[in-house]
């Protein structure tokens, strides 16, 4: 789910569609992180990635703080992106740019592989 909703982040990338690009963004990797947690048996509240790899990191050895540093950014994206009242005039699409779009592209294709490594790395402590 994680991967195609970022395939869609990119899409709406190419469209212009900045603030859609950057809530997506965000959405891949709570997708990512939440699918971590389930698997290792853990409950996922909240919508914050910073928050839900704090709590990984707790239990596990594996979340570093760039992960953490980059979520923090994403989570910037997950309410004003969307919501007209956000902001103090205009709507979400005039507040996003070209330069964030692609910022939260890389973030999240660089916190999915992460994430992908640690499931290896779990995978083969498993054998």
């Amino acid at each position: 789910m994680a991967k195609f909703t970022l395939d869609s982040a990119k899409g709406d990338h190419e469209r212009g569609d900045y603030n859609w690009s950057c809530f997506k963004c965000h959405q891949a990797c709570e997708f990512v992180v939440k699918g971590l947690f389930y698997g290792l048996g853990l409950e996922a509240l909240g919508h914050s990635i910073t928050r839900l790899l704090k709590k990984i990191k707790e239990v596990s050895i594996y979340i570093d703080e760039e992960m953490i540093d980059s979520a923090a950014i994403l989570d910037k994206y997950y309410i004003p992106t969307r919501y007209v009242n956000a902001w103090s005039e205009g709507i979400p699409k005039e507040y996003y740019t070209n330069r964030e779009s692609r910022q939260a592209i890389e973030i999240a294709d660089s916190l999915i592989k992460k994430i992908e490594e640690i499931w290896k790395s779990l995978k083969k402590e498993g054998e």
